[in-house]
């Protein structure tokens, strides 16, 4: 495939003043703090930017600093992030400041290779950093870089893509435009959030219609692809939901943290003792996941390692709160 036949540079141009003339006054575009991008990053993460803008400045209200972040007790952080979802990606973001802190003096590095070397930060965030902050020339892929470029330059993408995560990897990187990296890669995610949407498309506003290979059919592909899998579930009968209300609740609470009794009820309204291994199984699973800890016992004025209980019949006395 030659890149510069399917996708020529001067269209590349065209799509940077499309960018450029008109978009979305996104906080984290009036920066050029590797600190704030990086938490923009990690917030926009399976997240909407609409319900994510609030939450970033309250967050950096918070913590300003990567240094005020590495040093706030991973319950704050946890705490600050409550109701954003995927509550794993607060102690990965503090990792990450941990590890800036404690490797590079405080400073985010801006070479992808060493930032990638960072806990918590895989290869998209390394080259969103590295562009968004430090605007050097990188490719990096998205949900919205990925369908942008695989229409325009082979064509739909449903009902199944055509071209590999690793070609789509080759073609990004063929494409970033010199000297206009930052452009190019905030106009090709600008495009796939508000033109070139997973499930809709306003071609007619497409700045790149008439070069785009999926064009001629990709609206009624969409019109024809179905909208839900059957006999999903209700998101309030997932294990998600409930890990979700268990981290609230324990967000919620004085520090000591709450016992399974206390936690119950307020996980599941109808919470009987005989969903007591049900929920231990949940706590046991954030547990694992670094978001919450078995608290400790006070006997006699001496804090003591709680007991192990056997999660075939958990003690519902045990208690459990967010970690230090």
């Amino acid at each position: 495939m030659n890149i510069d036949d399917r996708f020529p540079l001067d269209d590349r141009h065209r799509l940077i003043d499309w960018y450029q003339q008109g978009h979305r006054d996104l906080p984290w575009r009036a920066t050029r703090d590797p600190y704030r991008i990086l938490v923009s990053e990690v917030m926009l993460q399976q997240t909407q930017a609409e319900r994510v803008i609030p939450r970033y400045h309250d967050f950096l209200e918070r913590f300003p600093t990567i240094q005020a972040l590495a040093d706030a007790p991973s319950s704050d952080v946890i705490r600050a992030w409550s109701g954003l979802g995927y509550n794993r990606r607060a102690l990965n973001l503090q990792r990450t400041a941990r590890a800036v802190v404690e490797r590079h003096a405080r400073r985010m590095p801006s070479d992808p290779a060493v930032l990638r070397d960072l806990p918590g930060i895989g290869p998209y965030t390394a080259g969103a950093i590295a562009c968004f902050a430090f605007e050097q020339d990188v490719a990096f892929v998205d949900t919205n870089i990925r369908r942008v470029i695989h229409r325009v330059v082979a064509g739909p993408d449903v009902p199944e893509p055509r071209l590999s995560g690793r070609t789509i990897d080759e073609i990004s990187r063929a494409l970033v435009p010199a000297g206009k990296g930052y452009a190019w890669n905030q106009a090709l995610m600008e495009l796939g959030a508000t033109i070139c949407r997973a499930r809709m498309t306003a071609c007619e506003r497409c700045p790149l219609q008439d070069i785009c290979v999926a064009r001629p059919v990709i609206q009624p592909l969409l019109a024809d692809r179905p909208r839900a899998k059957a006999a999903q579930p209700k998101f309030e009968t997932t294990s998600r939901y409930f890990r979700g209300r268990i981290m609230a609740a324990l967000s919620a609470s004085a520090d000591s943290g709450l016992t399974l009794r206390e936690l119950g009820p307020l996980v599941k309204v109808d919470f009987q003792p005989s969903d007591a291994r049900w929920l231990r199984g949940l706590v046991d699973g954030l547990a694992h996941d670094g978001l919450v800890v078995r608290a400790l016992t006070v006997h006699r004025g001496i804090a003591e390692p709680a007991p192990v209980y056997d999660a075939g019949s958990p003690d519902l006395d045990a208690r459990f709160r967010l970690p230090d």
